[in-house]
């Protein structure tokens, strides 16, 4: 998984790179087929934003969010992304009995 912060109008830490990734290999344990995700962080007066695009198997996610401070906003950046991921992966399993059914069975 290639991870790629970008800040706009402030300067990404190493602290807050490594808090962005972190997160995010919480996100790969639900879903390992994550190939590419692009996170930009903003400040706008006095708010944080966190907005992120994840490259999927089928498929891209987008979320965004504000909050007062951005760890707060990556945080539920990450709760946003993870309730997408579960509902991608449940997409994406095939819920067709193939054998057990009603009709494949002799009576």
């Amino acid at each position: 998984m290639q991870i790629n912060i970008t800040g706009q109008q402030m300067d990404v830490t190493p602290a807050l790179r490594e808090y962005v990734e972190t997160k995010f290999q919480r996100l790969e344990r639900h879903f390992d087929q994550i190939t590419n995700v692009h996170v930009i962080l903003s400040i706008e007066k006095e708010r944080h934003k966190a907005e992120a695009t994840i490259s999927v198997s089928r498929g891209e996610l987008f979320a965004n969010t504000e909050q007062e401070s951005m760890y707060a906003a990556i945080d539920e950046l990450m709760d946003k992304l993870d309730r997408q991921l579960k509902k991608h992966k449940e997409k994406m399993t095939d819920h067709h009995r193939s054998e057990g059914g009603l009709k494949s069975q002799s009576l």
